[in-house]
C-alpha cells in the first residue's frame, strides 16, 4: 500500500493537518473538522494510500507559506497539489485557486464562473468536500447577501483569514468591505 505522510500543524487560525504523497500536498485540512472522518477516507481511497506519521520536505514548505501567508507577507502559494476528487469537485477547486487574494465570490457567482448556474447546490458541496483548506482558498466563499457561512475550520477562522486579506464582498454593484 502507499503511503500519505501526514503532520498536524498549529496556527493561529486553528490546527491543520497536512498532507503529502508523491511530493505532492493531498491534505491541509482543519484537524478537527466535522467531516475529518469522511474527508480522510475519500483521500485514502482515492490514492490506495495510508496514512503514516511523519516528515518530508513539501510539509515544511507548506507549513514555512501558510506561516507567511498568515503573517501578511504571502498572497500566492506555489506548493504542488494533489487534489483527490471527482472531476467535477476538481473543476470547483481549480475556480476556487483563481478567486484572488482579497476577493470573495458567492457559490451563485461561483457557479456561474463554471458555466453552470444551476448548480449551487452541487458547487456547495465540493466546496465543502476540499481538503485543502487555505491554499484551495474555499474560505472566500460568501453568502449571496454577504453574509459568511459554513467552513470546516469555523466561521472565526474564516473571518480571521478574510480579515487578513483584507477581503471584499463581491456584490453586483461593486466590490464592499466585509468588516
Amino acid at each position: 500500500m502507499n503511503t500519505i505522510l501526514i503532520q498536524d500543524f498549529k496556527t493561529s487560525v486553528g490546527e491543520l493537518t497536512l498532507g503529502v504523497f508523491e511530493d505532492q500536498l493531498c491534505l491541509c485540512d482543519w484537524k478537527y473538522r466535522k467531516m475529518r472522518t469522511a474527508v480522510d477516507e475519500r483521500i485514502k481511497k482515492g490514492l490506495n494510500a495510508g496514512f503514516e506519521v511523519g516528515s518530508h520536505p513539501l510539509i515544511e514548505a507548506t507549513k514555512t507559506q501558510i506561516q507567511e501567508y498568515l503573517d501578511g507577507a504571502r498572497k500566492e502559494f506555489d506548493i504542488p497539489l494533489k487534489m483527490v476528487g471527482s472531476d467535477f469537485q476538481q473543476g470547483v477547486w481549480n475556480a476556487l485557486i483563481q478567486i484572488p487574494f482579497g476577493e470573495t465570490r458567492s457559490y451563485l457567482h461561483l457557479s456561474q464562473d463554471l458555466g453552470n448556474p444551476d448548480a449551487i447546490r452541487a458547487v456547495a458541496s465540493a466546496n465543502v468536500a476540499n481538503a485543502i483548506s487555505i491554499l484551495i482558498p474555499c474560505h472566500r466563499i460568501i453568502g449571496s447577501d454577504g453574509s459568511l457561512v459554513g467552513y470546516a475550520g469555523g466561521l472565526d477562522a474564516k473571518k480571521k483569514l478574510l480579515k487578513l486579506e483584507n477581503a471584499k464582498a463581491m456584490q453586483p454593484k461593486g466590490q464592499t468591505s466585509l468588516f
